[in-house]
């Protein structure tokens, strides 16, 4: 893939890693509230299932605002819209995010100045200008978004200048919308069911890997971060399979903190072709962002392990071993045969895949997908993105 302007430049980035935000960590949301003396000047745009246990009877003054209210599932233009229209920008000085990758993504443009248009700001033909606070408080264990300098939306695809009739994700990247702080609150995750929670396990151990494996932009710093979220999430997960699903309970904090290494990491190492191939699929078919991710996992690490054995993906395969106990030629088919243990994995054609798509999505994902492709550990083309998917098909 031809690179474009935008991930060159995220290439020539000399920083050795992005630590923006002030990090807290608290055993409950009440005690947040009390440091960060939350009032009628905050929005928290949250879940009600969140609000309800949590928040509630807390008897604060603050504006409370459910996603719910905007529309289901991952942010789209419309909803992003919507939530634009309901809650207004003189309304508010501070934004507080507690839920989801979908809740931090929409609270980072929440702190940024109004775009003419959603769809110009993600094709970035509207600046990015942080204007207000946003503290994010993830009640997931895998986004890492609370971190990051990217908001992910379901945007009208783009080929040339010229909508499709399709849809597609997108980033929209700036250090402008890194949150100012980032709160850790372990008992935020309890609410979450166990295929939410797998999922989004599952997508930060994908950011590790991905930021571990990058060929460009990963540093020493960004490295650690990632070796550490490996270590702890598969750790995990070797404790979930072994003693069942209710064993994550007492080892949330080492989730939810992973994922927020994760997110570290791949703030200055990126991520790669899971994320690129995965967009068009939730874009499409609205499948969850970590099992869109983990649907594809496992067939692009065999392909780099295919196309380049000896490079750093050896490097990763030891490195599973040593966490695991596996062994180091045996790691790839160990870490799938554990995921599939934690869960079960869906072939593409359960979400709807059909024949056009083995075309239609690698020509989106070469057209909108850059910034994520030209991070591969081993080149992608049309061809090997058509064999990938094929085989998860």
């Amino acid at each position: 893939m031809a690179m474009d302007a935008f991930s060159a430049s995220l290439m020539a980035d000399k920083r050795e890693i992005i630590f923006a935000p002030t990090v807290y960590k608290f055993q409950t949301f009440a005690q947040m509230a009390e440091e960060f003396q939350l009032n009628e000047r905050d929005v928290v745009l949250t879940n009600e299932f969140i609000y309800t246990p949590f928040m509630k009877d807390l008897g604060l003054k603050c504006s409370f605002v459910f996603q719910e209210k905007f529309g289901a599932g991952e942010p789209s233009e419309a909803m992003i819209q919507t939530m634009y229209d309901a809650i207004p920008y003189d309304s508010y000085d501070r934004v507080i995010a507690v839920g989801g990758g979908a809740i931090m993504d929409l609270c980072k443009l929440l702190g940024c100045k109004r775009p003419d248009s959603v769809h110009e700001l993600y094709y970035k033909r509207f600046p990015v200008v942080h204007e207000k606070d946003v503290i994010a408080i993830p009640t997931t264990c895998g986004t890492g978004s609370e971190c990051t300098n990217i908001s992910v939306a379901i945007v009208k695809t783009e080929i040339d200048g010229q909508l499709t009739g399709g849809e597609t994700k997108l980033g929209l990247v700036s250090d402008d919308i890194i949150p100012n702080k980032v709160c850790l609150i372990p008992e935020l995750i309890k609410t979450l069911p166990y295929k939410p929670f797998a999922c989004s396990a599952i997508d930060a151990l994908v950011h590790a890997t991905e930021s571990f494996l990058s060929p460009h932009r990963k540093t020493i710093t960004s490295e650690m971060f990632s070796e550490k979220a490996m270590d702890m999430i598969l750790k995990g997960f070797q404790l979930i399979d072994e003693k069942g699903q209710d064993a994550r309970f007492e080892y949330l904090d080492e989730f939810v903190t992973a994922s927020f290494f994760a997110g570290i990491a791949f703030l200055k190492a990126g991520c790669g072709p899971v994320h690129g191939m995965s967009f068009p699929l939730g874009g499409t078919y609205h499948v969850p962002h970590g099992e869109s991710n983990y649907m594809l996992f496992g067939a692009i690490l065999r392909y780099y392990d295919r196309n380049d054995p000896n490079g750093e993906i050896m490097k990763f395969k030891r490195l599973v071993a040593d966490i695991t106990g596996c062994k180091a030629e045996d790691a790839i088919g160990y870490l799938c045969d554990l995921l599939q243990r934690i869960l079960p994995l869906r072939p593409l054609r359960d979400c709807g895949f059909t024949e056009a798509d083995f075309k239609s999505f690698p020509l989106s994902v070469e057209a909108n997908q850059q910034r994520l492709m030209t991070n591969a550990y081993y080149p992608f083309d049309l061809a090997a993105e058509e064999a990938i998917y094929r085989e998860c098909f």
